[in-house]
Formats: C-alpha cells, structure tokens, sequence
C-alpha cells in the first residue's frame, strides 16, 4: 500500500494522500526537497523522483466557459486550452486565476493535487496516461507526488480521458 514518512502518518497526510487510503486505493508516496529557484515544480519533480516528465502529470486549473475545470498534462507539454474546452464540450477556455483555483481546491499553486479538492471539479486527463502503468501527481503540497494508476486517477477523480496535451 502506502509509504509514508513518520511527519505523513503523524499528521494524517494530504487530503489527497487521505482520500486515496480511504478509497483503499494503492499508492506510493514520493517525497523530495522542493527548490523555490526551479523554473518549473512539474520538471523540478520528474529530476527529484528520476522519472521520465512523460509519466508525471501536472495539475492545471482552467475555467471552460466560466467554470473550473482541471487538466491533467505530462509536464514534457503543455496543455491545449482548445482541446480542453471541446473535451468537456465547451466553448472556450483560459487558465484559471491563480487564487480562484487556490480558493476553490484548498491547494497552494505548484502543490495543487487532482485528488481530495476542497470543490470537487470536473477533470480531464490526457490520454497519453494510458500508456503507463504508473503515472505520479501532486500529492498536495510542493515536493511531494503520489503515484498510482492512471485508472486509479480516473475512477477517483471521476476524470474523463482525452487527447489535451501538446509535446
């Protein structure tokens, strides 16, 4: 199941981390000391953890014609706001307000978690996850990832699949 540190178990973990053990999801904890000089948290996790960027995915939060909306994305790309926004069969999408999607997720920017939200949102995870039997996200706080499944992801998120990462 899980590996946690003793600071983790102490103090309960993450939302994330908890609503993960609740569902009896399997997990592993990655944890790492974050740089705040990195350009990048998404690449800054992939060196720490020695994990190819195309299997960690980063949480993004747009709004899609007025309502929040995550996206799941490797970080080796980026994410296409048009794609996004016809996967969930909208309009138009723009990245969300940095403390709106805080507000609404009860995560800080760079540590935002896809699991465990304040608001549960509706989510989006890029296709490419499927070709992995492990992909690692957030675990809800910066230098710390969770990895597990991207099936696992999807049914906890109820996230749908669809192609909105560009390479």
């Amino acid at each position: 199941m899980a590996k946690k540190s003793k600071k983790q178990q102490q103090s309960g973990g993450t939302p994330a981390t908890v609503a993960l053990t609740a569902a009896g999801v399997a997990y592993t904890v990655h944890a790492y000391e974050h740089d705040p000089s990195h350009p990048s948290y998404g690449e800054e996790a992939a060196e720490a953890m020695n994990v190819s960027p195309d299997r960690v995915f980063k949480t993004l939060v747009a709004e899609v014609d007025g309502e929040l909306t995550v996206a799941m994305v490797p970080v080796a790309g980026s994410l296409d706001l048009k794609a996004l926004a016809a996967a969930v069969g909208g309009k138009r999408a723009t990245m969300a307000d940095p403390a709106a999607a805080e507000r609404t997720t009860g995560y800080v920017r760079g540590g935002i978690s896809p699991l465990g939200q304040r608001k549960k949102l509706r989510t989006v995870l890029d296709a490419s996850a499927a070709v992995h039997p492990t992909i690692c996200v957030s675990a809800g706080r910066r230098g710390l990832e969770i990895e597990l499944s991207p099936n696992d992801l999807t049914k906890q998120t109820e996230a749908i699949s669809a192609p909105i990462a560009r390479t």
